[in-house]
């Protein structure tokens, strides 16, 4: 059976001003609207649905997998916009990126707080003890 993940809410303040920064960083096409959704398509067809709320909404961590040379891209609009930018999810390496299992990867937040990683190499759960 093939099980695939189709698409995921994403919970902001401003879901154009969310959505079209996530599209403008990750270097994806321009959000669509469809019905009361800000709609970011992936390339592997999975969708960012950003729906925006006037209440509290507790932030998420979202991880994008890209290649060496998305990486750059994405890693030079983020440097270009003066973001903010850590090495780890605790905030505790601010303006570097990580290497984990032979991959380079980083954090920052888009407008309404969700924290955005950007990695090149999948992180390997089997060579944990």
């Amino acid at each position: 059976m093939k099980i695939e993940l189709n698409h995921t809410i994403i919970h902001c303040k401003n879901k154009v001003e969310s959505s079209t920064f996530v599209a403008e960083i990750l270097g994806l096409p321009a959000p669509i609207t469809f019905y009361h959704f800000e709609v970011v398509q992936t390339t592997n067809n999975a969708s960012l649905d950003f729906l925006e709320t006037d209440g509290s909404f507790t932030v998420q961590h979202y991880a994008f997998l890209v290649g060496d040379e998305e990486f750059d891209q994405i890693f030079d609009r983020v440097k270009q916009r003066k973001i903010p930018y850590w090495a780890d999810p605790g905030k505790q390496q601010l303006g570097k990126i990580n290497t984990l299992f032979g991959g380079r990867g980083f954090y920052f937040e888009e407008p309404s707080g969700n924290y955005l990683e950007v990695l090149t190499r999948p992180y390997s759960y089997s060579a944990r003890s």
